[in-house]
Order: C-alpha cells, then structure tokens, then sequence
C-alpha cells in the first residue's frame, strides 16, 4: 500500500503565514511607532500595520531600537496606548515565542483558579526544544521555576503528565520498532482495557516519552487489535482535566495543526468568542503552521478560518487576526500534503474502528403492558391531561413495547391509543410522542409521505432518510409506504422529484445496497472511474458518482474514498461541492458523511436544527425519535466532542415545557 504523505517532507517547507519584511530598517520602524503613538490618541491602524508585517525576529530588533532612540520600553508603551484584545494581541506579538507562553502559563497559574485548558494547549503541543526554551525564559522573565509552581498548582495524575511534558525529553522521530510498538499497545490495553481500575502511569509513560512517528503506529496498532480508537479507550478510562491532557496530546501526535484548527473553531462557534485562546493560537502559531491550520479548518469545517475571524470579531482586533491569519481559503485549491494526510487518516479510522451502535431508549424491565395502558387511559381521562405520566411512559419503553401498550389499550377499552393521543396533545410535543408510538418504517413513511406532501418538497428530509437507512430499514420502509397510503415510494418520489436527484433517491429507495466488505482492486477502479471525470462534463459526472455512491458498500466506499485521496489529493466530499450544486450535491455529502461517520451526521444535523435564531423542531423531532434506539448515544458523543458542549445541554437551552422534558427523556443524559 503507498504510504501517504509523511509529515517528514513538510519540514523542509516553512508553514508560516507572516513572514521577514524585506527592507527592514528597525530605527525607522521605531520612529513610526514612535510617531503612532504621540500626542493624543494613538494611531492605532499604523501601529497594527507594522507590527502584523514584521516577524517576530525583527520584532525584538525595533524593541532593541526603540529603546535605544526614546530610552522608553516599547511594550509598556503600547500597553499604556492600547486596551482589551487588540491590546493582548500585539503585546503577544511583541514578545518571543517563549516568553508569550511563559507569560500565558504564568497567567494560567497565578490567582485564583488555574486555566487548566492554558496549560493544557501549551505543554501538549509544543516541540523539546519548544519546552526547553519556555522553561528558560520563565526563570529569566520571573526568576522562578516553572515546574515547581505547575506542581504548586495542580495535583494528582494531571500534575505527574504536566511534568513528564515539562522535561521536554520526548523521543526524537527516527527510530520505530516493530517489537515496540506491539509491547506498548499490549502495555496500554492492558493498563486500561483489560483491567479493573485503570493504571494512569502506563498511559503516562508511554504517551509522554515516545516519538511521534513510533506514537501514531501504536495508535493504528491499538485500533486493528482492540477495534476501539486509543482516544475512546482513554474517555472510558481516564476522567477530568487528566483525560483532557492525554486527549490533547494524543491529538497533537495524531497532527498538531488538526488539534489547533480544533481549538480556533471551539474558540469561535457557539455562544461568545474565547478570545484569550484565539490570540494566543494565532500569536504562537503564526510562524510556525498556520498554512497547515487554515488548510484542515477549511476541510474539517467546510468553511475558511478567515471568515470565521471575519464574521466573529470586529475592529482592529479583527484586522490584526486576520493579518496573522494570511489568507482566506474560501477559493480553496489542492490539499497540501498535511490536509490530506488528515483526510486519508480519517478514512483509514472510519474504515477499521468497530464501533458499538447503542440508543438510549431499551426496553422497560418489568414491563407490564396492562398496568400502563391504564395509566395512559387516567392521564387523558376527565378534565385537563396529565402529560407528565405520558410522557414517563411512553419515553421509557421501547418501540415493541409501545405496540403492545397499543393492542392492551384496544383490547381493555376498545380505544385507539394514537387517536386519544392526538386529541389531548398537541404542537411539538405531540409530533414527538405520535412519533415514538409509530413503528419505525411506518414513522419514516410518514416523514417521507410529509415532506412530499403540499407545495414545495422538504428535500432535506428526503436526503436524511434515504441517505442513511440501511437496506433492511429501506425495504420496511417501502412496505409500510405502501401499506399506509397505497402507492409504492417509487412512484411517489418520482411524481415529486426529477432530473438527477429523482434518480439518486430511486436508486437509494431499492435498498439494493451491496451488503459485502471491502475489495481493494475494485476500490481503486471505482476511485478512478469517479476521478477520471473532466471538468465540466456534468452529467456523466453525476450518473457515475450515483452508480458508485449509491451502490456500494459502506466498508467498500470508505477505500474508495480513501484511494480517491491518494489519487487526486483531495478528499471526495470537497470534489462534489466543487463540481457539483443544488440537491444533487446534497445528497452525495449525505451519503459521503453517512459513510465517514453517520452518528456525526446526525449530531450536525441536529447541531444546525438547534443553533441561530428559531428552531427545526420538525428536523429535531424526526433525528431523536428514529435515532433513540439505533445510534442516539453515539450520536451524543459525537455531539459533544464537536461542539463542546452536550447534547442535553442544546436541547436545554432551545426547547422549553413538556416538549423539552420528552426531549430530554430521550436524549438520555448530560455527557
């Protein structure tokens, strides 16, 4: 198998977005900050203009000639002129690498409380050399000793990894033993896994002190031994800021600029910017792989890290950023060599990992049929209904056990259970419950059926349902179609769709799907057939991604997609939103995301539902009440690694009354 990229051959090419100025004349440029700074008001435009256009080695040299010409310090001076963020940014500019994280860590550690995720982001993803130079310019800048006040202010095994990574003594990149790698995996699945209570040190020496290169082999190795990724070992296992350190640095082993992008992501999206973390990714990370950063953000976030700098910070704050940041990707061309190494990884993860699928809606246990159909009958009987009861009910028994609650409630008070439903409840709490009291193909017919209905066509709702639905569920789905509104789906989708997408739905509406693994030659024919394509050509394009997409196996298309990377340098969900538009390209992305990874699929799904201004309760209804006994745990796992915060917690903040207590019910818990 070709080896992709290494991240050897990035080395030699700098990655950085700022770079020397190239008539450099410090007394001068001491002389316009001089002047930027005179007098009333400061000149705040030029003084960012400079600063953000120098590197930081000819930075230190206008310090050295400022204070040679004025006999003043340049960085009190722009502290006395500047406030709030622009200020932290251009201070932290002025400042060496070492010296800014010395003074962050600094920051982190002293008062009241320690910012752990500070400390977190420093020690995990800086180099030996990176390490040795931040200790020296502590002593030097404090004339104190770093790791005695890390271990001053932190405690257990969170303090011991902090001060393996203080020594800065990791392996260098070169040596890779087979044997090792084996015993370190046997080592790790021991320490955790395989045992009763977990053996921290294990983790700690093995992921503190080995190389990079020898540390992603073992990571691959614990993946094809245990079917489990180290970093779903290490959630189940370690706990708080501990797990929280050896998940940042198994994600800086994996690729340093991936865990970046990441970070500058979490700091932007959602409620409120983290903008100490912002200014201090873009100060540090400027001169070293910000090239790299920006390429994965555009690639794992589908948009540029400029226009989300752009559209999440103002004034001269945000022009300073964007300086830093260099460019914006938004006309993104070709991989470089670090992207698609990410993206091949990915699929590499997607294609081996065994991962368990759990709901969070099982089966009641002692389960008694009659004693809850009487229940239900009391909470809609007389005056007023007692939702709460229903609620209870309904949201902790399975779906089998709702088709008997409905046949006890038939047969003990010739009553259709659904249709008291209806008439007590009603808005999103009744889709909800109606809906989890459906059997899953007929709820899916239904929301089919619905989103055909009327004026205009729900395409999204389309493209969710038959994008993702394995063919088992497919067919049960056809069936129930046609037993509820005596029409086949088939003719139902081609009333009401056309063109191309008519024929992506049709073909997915078979439940024909290749049900067998992988076939690595056959991958690579399938990964050229849709690579081979020149561009413009758009129909034969369309009909050969659809005879592959729609087709193939899930294990299949996941080589496929990861040889159309080796072939192309691209990965394939890029290719389809370049060349391709409307519901068409919708329903590829679909079908390539459900591939990579469904549960994330759908946790995007119901991230968007939720987020901005207004609700999709129809889109959040439909994802929790037919994902809640398939995949809805790991959907919230998924949820919450992306989005920093719980599922539970976005339903909470979103929703409200009986509606949100159903919700919860379902979702199952706070991670």
């Amino acid at each position: 198998m070709a080896k992709p990229p290494s991240h050897g051959e990035m080395g030699a090419k700098y990655r950085g977005s700022i770079h020397d100025f190239p008539d450099f004349d410090p007394n001068r440029d001491a002389e316009a900050l001089y002047a930027a700074m005179k007098g009333f008001g400061s000149d705040k435009e030029a003084i960012l203009e400079l600063i953000t256009s120098r590197s930081n080695r000819q930075r230190q040299e206008v310090s050295q000639s400022y204070k040679s010409l004025y006999g003043k310090d340049l960085i009190a001076d722009l502290k006395y002129e500047l406030t709030g963020k622009f200020e932290r940014l251009i201070v932290g500019l002025m400042r060496p690498l070492a010296y800014c994280d010395a003074k962050e860590i600094k920051d982190a550690i002293s008062g009241i409380g320690t910012d752990e995720k500070c400390l977190i982001e420093i020690l995990a993803s800086r180099t030996n050399e990176q390490i040795h130079q931040l200790v020296a310019a502590y002593k030097d800048a404090y004339e104190r000793d770093l790791e005695a006040d890390i271990i001053g202010d932190t405690s257990g095994h969170f303090q011991k990894m902090l001060v393996v990574l203080l020594q800065g003594t990791r392996e260098e990149d070169d040596v890779v033993s087979e044997d090792l790698v084996q015993q370190d995996v046997q080592d790790l699945y021991e320490a955790g896994e395989l045992k009763w209570g977990t053996d921290e040190a294990q983790f700690i020496y093995i992921l503190g002190n080995r190389s990079k290169q020898h540390l992603r082999l073992v990571f691959d190795e614990y993946l094809k031994t245990t079917g489990k990724p180290i970093e779903a070992s290490i959630r189940g296992e370690l706990s708080g800021d501990f797990e929280k350190l050896m998940l940042a640095v198994v994600k800086c082993i994996r690729s340093t600029p991936e865990y970046f992008a990441e970070r500058l992501f979490k700091a932007m999206k959602g409620l409120g910017t983290r903008d100490n973390t912002l200014i201090r990714i873009m100060v540090s990370r400027s001169e070293l792989d910000m090239l790299d950063i920006r390429e994965i953000f555009r690639t794992k976030y589908e948009k540029s890290l400029y226009s989300m700098i752009k559209n999440d910070t103002s004034g001269e704050y945000k022009k300073a950023l964007l300086k830093l940041c260099g460019g914006d990707d938004d006309a993104a061309g070709q991989f470089f060599p670090e992207a698609a190494q990410v993206a091949y990884q990915m699929w590499e993860l997607s294609a081996v990992a065994r991962t368990e699928l759990k709901g969070t809606v099982r089966p009641a246990n002692d389960f008694n049929p009659d004693s809850d159909a009487k229940a239900l009958r009391k909470a809609m009987k007389g005056i007023g209904t007692d939702e709460a009861t229903i609620i209870d009910i309904i949201t902790h028994r399975s779906n089998a056990q709702r088709q008997q609650i409905r046949q006890n409630f038939k047969s003990h008070f010739g009553r259709d259970l659904m249709a008291d439903l209806k008439s007590e409840l009603s808005g999103d709490l009744a889709r909800l419950i109606l809906g989890l009291m459906m059997p899953p193909a007929h709820y899916d017919a239904k929301q089919l059926k619905k989103a055909m209905e009327g004026a205009g066509t729900d395409e999204k709702a389309l493209i969710e349902i038959l994008a993702t639905r394995t063919n088992a569920e497919i067919r049960a789905i056809n069936e129930a179609y046609k037993e509820d509104y005596h029409k086949s789906l088939e003719d139902a989708l081609s009333s009401d769709t056309s063109g191309h997408f008519r024929r992506i739905l049709i073909s997915l509406a078979t439940g024909n799907r290749e049900e067998g693994g992988e076939d690595r030659d056959r991958a690579r024919e399938d990964a050229q057939e849709i690579a081979d394509t020149p561009s413009g050509d758009k129909t034969s394009l369309e009909t050969r991604f659809m005879t592959i997409l729609c087709t193939r196996s899930y294990p299949h298309l996941r080589r496929v997609f990861q040889e159309f990377i080796k072939m192309t340098n691209y990965d394939v969900e890029h290719t389809i939103k370049k060349e391709m538009s409307g519901d068409v390209r919708d329903a590829f992305v679909a079908i390539v995301q459900s591939v990579k990874n469904k549960p994330l699929f759908f946790a995007d799904k119901l991230y968007k539902s939720m987020k901005g201004a207004g609700t999709d309760e129809k889109t959040l209804t439909r994802i929790m009440v037919s994902r809640s006994e398939i995949d809805l745990l790991n959907i919230r796992r998924e949820f919450v690694e992306k989005y920093d915060m719980s599922l539970h917690q976005a339903i909470e903040g979103d929703t409200s009354g009986d509606f949100l207590k159903a919700l919860l019910a379902v979702c199952g818990g706070e991670d």
